[in-house]
């Protein structure tokens, strides 16, 4: 069997640093690799990203994960997903912060990254992980059908780090919506249920649905917030066109796991499979 590898894009800055240190985490738990990745435009660069990268990697070598630095020349925009499909990874940890660093990997930039990739993305900001790892993730379900895909991540972190869900659902009032929502409902409960993971479900009010799951985030202390990519889709439903930036910038600095939409029932992934 293939061994398992998570991708970290590392720009020499701190964020990318606490990104570094949630993939690490991760890794320890479920046993994967991972792959510390510079990008450069020039080839002229890469002997000096290469030095860097080493001693990242040396600095980290007492933690019980292997560490594969790697540099390659191209954009990051399109490199990280493709270095990533290239090296079959299960998670991308990503360090997002203003405009400084690594080609200004602001909120916008780094979902451009996000959306070019087939693999799930851990944002970070500054926020590092606990010693215990994500012991609370929030989840957000609205009534769009791609919400429920990333349960399967959602449930397979739960998993590893004995997790509780925390889903948070809008209060909607038009009667065909509120339907949908139920649905959704239904399914998480079962899915989490069959898992035996400790479930809560919580209505938020449908207007500014965003900053509620923020809130409520920060009121449980959470860890994790995990969303569904939907910058492709034109129809949002109660979700803005800024709903993806807002989260993976929250004020609180709190990671998010974000999953872009594939064609199927629910998601299917090999993410600690």
């Amino acid at each position: 069997m293939q061994r398992k590898s998570f991708i970290v894009p590392h720009d020499f800055t701190s964020v990318a640093n606490c990104a570094l240190s949630h993939a690490l985490k991760t890794a320890k738990i479920v046993d994967a690799d991972v792959y510390l990745l510079h990008v450069v435009s020039k080839e002229k660069a890469i002997r000096e990203a290469e030095e860097k990268l080493g001693q990242i990697a040396e600095e980290h070598k007492g933690e019980g994960v292997t560490i594969l630095p790697a540099v390659r020349v191209g954009n990051i925009f399109e490199d990280i997903g493709d270095f990533a499909a290239e090296h079959h990874a299960q998670l991308i940890f990503m360090g997002t912060h203003g405009a400084h660093g690594w080609q200004h990997v602001t909120g916008s930039h780094a979902l451009k990254v996000v959306t070019h990739s087939s693999v799930p993305f851990v944002i970070v900001q500054e926020k590092e992980v606990k010693d215990t790892g994500y012991d609370d993730i929030v989840v957000p379900l609205d009534f769009n059908k791609e919400t429920k895909q990333k349960l399967v991540l959602v449930a397979n972190m739960a998993t590893y780090f004995n997790s509780r869900v925390h889903v948070v659902i809008p209060d909607e009032t038009d009667e065909f919506l509120r339907n949908k929502v139920l649905g959704n409902i239904q399914f998480a409960k079962k899915f989490f249920s069959e898992r035996d993971i400790e479930l809560t479900i919580t209505l938020a009010p449908s207007s500014g649905f965003d900053k509620e799951v923020v809130k409520y985030a920060v009121k449980n202390d959470a860890d994790l917030i995990a969303i569904m990519n939907l910058q492709k889709n034109s129809f949002l439903g109660i979700l803005g066109a800024n709903y993806e930036q807002y989260m993976i910038t929250n004020d609180a600095q709190i990671p998010v796991l974000m999953v872009n939409p594939i064609e199927s029932a629910y998601g299917q992934s090999v993410l600690f499979s």
